[in-house]
């Protein structure tokens, strides 16, 4: 049997299980910032064109979007850092030197990174990942490849993505991660039909995939994706929310007339012709670096790489340890005035727009002036999921080092090779099989030059919306967790302890597109629409989405927003 998972495969594979954290906008110290100049709170400043509170991915990348557009901007963000969740670090001791990350590991590249990096000058410093290594799903005590080309270009790809040594024909024939009871049940889902979709009401990721591919594709290969991308519950999080791409397959599905019962893998073709059309019809500037769309991604020294050169390129325009207070209208209607509290007191700023990026849970009632019943919003209760607003669950980054020798000395299936060189992505802990970390990206083979060769390095994530409990742990409890874990899917037994480069806990770390999602951003745009004047946009990764790119995206496409708004109004 043809393995009926490619449609989602392939799509998931674009999301990469690399977790996308928004950490606690409060200040930090772990970098000492250069000296900016800051507005002073006594003598009144011109009124900038764009101000952007929030200095993560998505507001640095909107910022440089807007300064590029010859508009003036002012990006402040509470913290000494700009970047949010990306933080990368260079260590060297007696063994070498160490490159890591407290946060997310990686992109899957999209344009929009190629084209930002090609502006600020670094695209000389994109490093692009094997195409053939594959995530591996750690199941009953072995590590499993799910299905991966090996870099063909075009239709030789594609090729390969089927019928190559790791394709999706073996991975369905030959492949034991599912049983073929499981098989069987996903490949009527994928070339038969499914139920059809509930006429009312919300569906899970979890009964959108059950009711299409069964029960043992959610637990085995779906469940550990959406742990690496949310670190979430599936049972809570909504399919349309959080997984769009994916749900719209169905959709495709039903729309082709001859598919009556909505079989999944036709639509998955259908969907995956008209986007190769898509990016002919808007191919990359000749100018830039090639590269593949979905292909993991990083810079040489790290992904802050990217944060740093847009501070670089902004110099005093961006202000740090600026915690916003409030924001309201100008007396005139025309515009906004902006407090926050500064190194030098308290600071206000006039602004003709304003775009919020930073997570709800740090907005409070300092929108409540031009934005009635914002915070009443940002704090509605869900009853049918048990939640009051939009929840951010606890997750720790923890980044250990180890001898190659150290890992199991075991030939790993489809012609990869040794485990001890670790050929893949990374491995996914599905919830079923009692291993507490969610994965384990292996970032020494995606990218080189991160350690010495004789060591591997590991960037694990635990914790999440139904681990909230490693939020009360230390960080040597923690680090304790997941050597334990790592021993029982990685490691050999008498294994010595980890290199401990980096431990990073995220207290509120990715926010969840949960049931009910959808109608809470519905409610948020009216409010929006309803503000007289407009001007005010409140976004962020809980709006736009989680992963690097879909914050990068932002960026871009929102400058274009701004710009028509001002445009009106001149």
């Amino acid at each position: 049997m043809k393995a009926p998972l490619s449609p989602l495969l392939l799509l998931l594979s674009r999301l990469s299980p690399s977790l996308a954290f928004s950490p606690p906008h409060t200040p930090h110290t772990h970098h000492k910032p250069r000296a900016l100049t800051s507005l002073s709170s006594s003598s009144p400043t011109s009124s900038v064109d764009c101000l952007v509170i929030g200095g993560g991915i998505s507001g640095s990348t909107l910022a440089h979007n807007l300064h590029k557009s010859n508009l003036s901007v002012l990006l402040t963000e509470s913290r000494n850092y700009l970047g949010g969740n990306v933080r990368s670090v260079i260590y060297t001791d007696d063994d070498g030197t160490f490159v890591f990350e407290r946060g997310p590991n990686s992109f899957a590249t999209q344009p929009s990174i190629v084209r930002i990096s090609h502006e600020l000058g670094i695209q000389d410093q994109l490093v692009f990942a094997d195409e053939s290594l594959p995530p591996w799903v750690n199941h009953d005590g072995k590590l499993h490849p799910l299905p991966k080309g090996k870099g063909g270009k075009g239709p030789k790809g594609q090729l390969e993505l089927v019928f190559g040594s790791n394709g999706v024909l073996k991975f369905g024939l030959a492949g034991d991660l599912l049983s073929w009871p499981g098989k069987i049940r996903a490949g009527i889902g994928a070339f038969l039909g499914h139920a059809p979709p509930p006429p009312d009401g919300e569906e899970t990721i979890r009964e959108w995939v059950t009711r299409i591919l069964g029960e043992e594709v959610f637990l085995r290969v779906i469940d550990p994706f959406v742990s690496g991308v949310y670190a979430g519950d599936p049972a809570t999080l909504s399919m349309k929310a959080a997984l769009p791409k994916i749900a719209r397959i169905e959709e495709y599905s039903y729309g082709i007339e001859w598919n009556k019962f909505g079989a999944i893998f036709y639509g998955g073709l259908a969907r995956q012709v008209e986007l190769t059309k898509e990016r002919k019809a808007d191919p990359p500037d000749a100018n830039w670096v090639e590269f593949e769309y979905g292909n993991p991604g990083s810079y040489k020294r790290g992904l802050s790489t990217l944060p740093d050169a847009i501070r670089e390129e902004l110099q005093d325009k961006v202000k740090l340890e600026w915690t916003m207070k409030s924001v309201s209208k100008k007396d005139d209607g025309e515009g906004f005035v902006t407090t926050f509290d500064t190194p030098e007191g308290e600071t206000a700023v006039h602004s003709k727009t304003v775009v919020s990026t930073i997570p709800t849970h740090a907005v409070g009632s300092s929108l409540e002036s031009v934005l009635p019943g914002s915070t009443a919003l940002f704090t509605k209760v869900r009853t049918n999921i048990q939640r009051q607003g939009i929840y951010y669950p606890p997750v720790a980054a923890v980044t250990l080092a180890y001898p190659k020798s150290s890992f199991k000395d075991v030939e790993l299936d489809n012609e990869f090779g040794n485990l001890q060189n670790l050929p893949g992505f990374g491995s996914l802990n599905p919830r079923s099989e009692g291993v507490r970390t969610l994965g384990t990206l292996w970032s020494s083979s995606l990218f080189p030059g991160r350690c010495p060769d004789k060591y591997n390095i590991l960037l694990n994530y635990i914790g999440g919306s139904r681990d909230p409990a490693i939020g009360t742990m230390n960080e040597q409890e923690i680090i304790a967790a997941v050597d334990q874990d790592l021993r029982k899917v990685l490691l050999q037994p008498n294994a010595p302890p980890p290199k401990i480069l980096g431990i990073q806990v995220w207290p509120t770390a990715i926010p969840q597109y949960e049931l009910g999602h959808l109608e809470i951003m519905k409610e948020l745009e009216e409010m929006e629409k309803k503000l007289e004047g407009g001007g005010l946009w409140v976004c962020g990764n809980y709006r736009s989405g989680v992963a690097f790119p879909d914050c990068v995206t932002f960026g871009y496409e929102h400058a274009k927003v701004v710009k028509e708004y001002l445009k009106k109004k001149q």
